[in-house]
């Protein structure tokens, strides 16, 4: 079997599909995308595709190795992005031409189901305690929810105090037997994450999310020392090289993206490596159902594994939403908080060919927010 046709599509509302074809027919699919940076992964895919076409689709690791470290300059996550990408319809294609889905090729499942967590609100959200108990209501037995707007270095105790109330007025509404993350997109100085976080701490937070921007991921230490909650980070780091810094640092889940670090083939390995730290593994996806699949396919497979965030009603998905390019969007039936094991070969979905095509046309140019201080200086999104 042979590669014969890379495709990339970019579909609304911020996501790019990439659907690899072969001369006997069987197609894989991969969401390779840096969100407001779509064109960009997809220019990436493009000149990868010079080295794929007319190579066997199923020496996955073969061309992981290549695709990273072929081109002498590695590593970002454009380059991780693309390969992503690639590598999850690499793994669809073998499990589909095998007629298996992946977490048996990955070693066989080690769950029934799969626990799930769901956003509420925006980055301002006016009343986060009927948001949460709406997804409750659904079924969701965890949330997470941003935990601040635009901050000060360090900020008023106004502004402190607003945070730690929107984290009790949802533990008011849903109860203890009720998991609320609070994702602060690295928007925390390290003193003004030490002043937040400690107040924190009567609320039981399932974890804090991203606390310190990725660059002062060496650091973490000083925040996970000064709180006795989860500290969890990842999104932005993109090969086990890059979390070295960090599972050493006490932080107690990771994060790793399946559409930015490296695919299923490199999440994994960064599962294993938190394994061995007793670090558990909540992958990053507030993406499409591609990028959601593969990382239940890793999910289904891997000890470690926390629960699975996904993008149902995410207040970024405007226009489309996280089932419309599915022919059964019943593959991604929540019950009861979870999703059941996907049983179809590969990635166990099947995309709507002619919905992906239709939206393509119109494409999209999504970008995320540019925040200001209040003295006109950048502020962290």
């Amino acid at each position: 079997m042979k590669i014969t046709a890379l495709t990339t599509y970019l579909v609304a509302p911020r996501w790019c599909f990439l659907k690899i074809e072969t001369d006997e027919g069987i197609t894989g699919w991969g969401e390779p995308v840096v969100e407001g940076r779509a064109h960009t992964v997809a220019a990436a895919v493009d000149e990868l595709a010079d080295y794929l076409i007319g190579k066997d689709p199923m020496s996955i690791e073969a061309h992981w190795q290549v695709l990273t470290k072929g081109g002498f300059y590695r590593g970002g996550p454009i380059l991780s992005s693309a390969v992503a990408g690639i590598d999850q319809a690499l793994w669809d294609i073998t499990g589909k031409a095998l007629g298996v889905p992946v977490w048996q090729l990955l070693g066989g499942a080690v769950r029934d189901r799969i626990r799930v967590y769901s956003w509420i609100g925006g980055d301002r959200p006016d009343d986060v305690a009927e948001a949460a108990l709406e997804r409750k209501a659904q079924g969701f037995t965890a949330i997470k929810m941003n935990g601040s707007a635009e901050l000060e270095p360090i900020d008023t105790p106004r502004a402190t105090r607003e945070i730690v109330d929107r984290v009790a007025a949802v533990r008011a509404a849903t109860g203890d037997e009720f998991d609320i993350a609070v994702d602060f997109h690295g928007r925390l100085s390290i003193p003004m994450a030490r002043r937040v976080l400690p107040l924190l701490e009567p609320y039981l937070p399932f974890f804090v999310e991203e606390p310190l921007v990725p660059e002062c991921s060496a650091q973490i230490g000083e925040i996970t020392r000064a709180t006795s909650i989860p500290i969890a980070t990842g999104e932005r780091l993109y090969s086990r090289w890059d979390f070295n810094a960090v599972l050493d640092q006490g932080i107690a889940v990771v994060q790793p993206d399946l559409s930015h670090a490296g695919g299923i083939s490199e999440v994994r390995r960064i599962a294993a490596l938190a394994e061995g730290r007793d670090v558990a593994l909540a992958p990053h996806c507030p993406l499409g159902p591609i990028a959601l699949a593969a990382s239940l396919q890793v999910g289904f497979a891997t000890p470690n594994l926390l629960i699975q965030e996904q993008s149902l009603g995410i207040h970024y998905n405007t226009g489309s939403d996280l089932l419309d390019y599915l022919l059964d969007p019943a593959v991604f039936a929540y019950r009861d908080g979870y999703v059941e094991l996907l049983r179809a070969p590969g990635l166990g979905i099947e995309i709507d060919e002619q919905a992906v095509a239709r939206a393509a046309v119109q494409g999209h140019r999504w970008r995320n927010p540019i925040w200001y201080r209040k003295d006109g200086s950048f502020a962290e999104w």
